[in-house]
């Protein structure tokens, strides 16, 4: 039975129970971090922890706890959930109040964290890729906040699937910001190409790693603008995320990507990426 955190206590998922007048309920008022785990070591942890500081700032949240005592929870709940390779999920909401759409004073968050299996993409995935299809993003401008109110991503990620897709690619006025739950990179004229950050995009934690990755390997790389243009003419296309890793989409809108097949500069960061997380598991990174 999977153990979950909760409130400062360590319990099995199904005696965990928060108040329906919860604010993250109610409203979707609150946060969240996916943090890989690899080996029972934490992925690009200090980054994970800065992100959910910028997160819970732009909401007007304090953080429950310090980066040292979240390391001490992280830990234990590996520990109890078995070590080895999980994905931790942490969400803090602003916690129970009346229900009014001003914030409260004095109420006290919620705090919850779960582990899952996390696999790795597959081989048949690696070998042929993903299929994705373009589509309007209608959320809201603050997109840099991993907030908990995911309804419009929800309904993104569905079009894809009802489209015989895995994801989707959003475009915003004629320019490419993101996926549905991932970040984006193709290949156009020989360079990696990736959308700037901005308020439009999710600050991602492993498309920082592969811009790394690429700077350290001499790949060719550039955040720029991406235009709808460069998306449809571009020899590859890869998705990532922290559950991802990083994805060739081989099929875009029913239209093949470069050859149809995952190219060169994929395989590259693919190879470079498996040698990242060896690395992290045998504790050569901190």
């Amino acid at each position: 039975m999977s153990i979950v955190f909760l409130n400062g206590n360590f319990l099995p998922e199904v005696e965990a129970t928060i108040s329906p007048l919860d604010r993250g309920f109610i409203f979707g008022d609150g946060v969240y971090e996916v943090i890989p785990v690899y080996g029972a070591k934490l992925f690009r942890i200090n980054e994970h922890l800065q992100r959910l500081d910028n997160s819970l700032s732009a909401i007007k949240l304090n953080n429950p706890y310090g980066h040292k005592r979240w390391l001490e929870l992280f830990k234990k709940l590996i520990e109890i959930n078995g070590n080895g390779d999980q994905s931790l999920y942490l969400q803090i909401t602003r916690g129970k109040a009346v229900r009014d759409h001003a914030i409260p004073n004095g109420a006290t968050p919620t705090v919850f964290m779960m582990s899952s299996g996390l696999k790795s993409p597959t081989q048949d995935v690696i070998e042929n890729g993903i299929s994705a299809v373009t589509c309007d993003d209608f959320r809201w401008k603050k997109c840099q906040i991993k907030s908990i109110s995911l309804i419009a991503n929800v309904l993104l990620r569905q079009y894809a699937i009802d489209n015989g897709a895995a994801e989707s690619i959003l475009i915003r006025e004629g320019e490419v910001t993101e996926g549905a739950a991932s970040n984006i990179f193709v290949v156009v004229d020989g360079t990696l190409i990736t959308p700037p950050k901005g308020p439009l995009l999710l600050p991602g934690i492993t498309r920082d790693l592969i811009l790394e990755i690429a700077q350290q390997n001499n790949i060719a790389y550039a955040e720029a603008s991406l235009s709808m243009d460069q998306l449809n003419r571009a020899s590859e296309v890869m998705l990532s995320s922290s559950t991802k890793e990083i994805l060739p989409v081989t099929l875009l809108d029913q239209k093949p990507v470069g050859n149809g097949k995952p190219g060169p500069i994929f395989h590259k960061l693919y190879s470079l990426y498996q040698v990242y997380k060896d690395k992290l598991r045998k504790g050569e990174l901190t």
